[in-house]
């Protein structure tokens, strides 16, 4: 069956489209890509995994034309984001004690 993998790397995303046998998982296929080997900072312990950008276990079978997706790691905790936003926003908007 034809399945692809993909990865978004941010200088180097990569979509690799590959035919794999039935019953194959998400971790077979990303070894048969060789995408571990194209990208060396992937580590599976730590990347979430999934398909059509729902999280899966690696060991999740495919189905014909099923993408899988290796994720980056989240570096910013999503709930300060907004939080960050009000306080780069009030400091732009603040004027500094030069311009008074």
């Amino acid at each position: 069956m034809k399945i692809s993998v993909s990865y978004a790397h941010p200088e180097r995303p990569a979509w690799l489209r590959l035919e794999v046998a039935e019953g194959c998982t998400i971790a077979e296929a990303i070894e048969r890509s060789g995408i571990l080997g194209r990208y060396p900072c992937i580590d599976l312990a730590r990347n979430k995994v999934g398909v059509f950008g729902k999280i899966h276990p690696l060991e999740t079978a495919l189905k014909e034309g099923d993408r899988v997706e290796i994720y980056m790691p989240i570096i910013v905790d999503p709930k300060t984001v907004p939080t960050r936003k009000k306080s780069a926003a009030k400091t732009a908007s603040t004027p500094s004690s030069e311009e008074s």
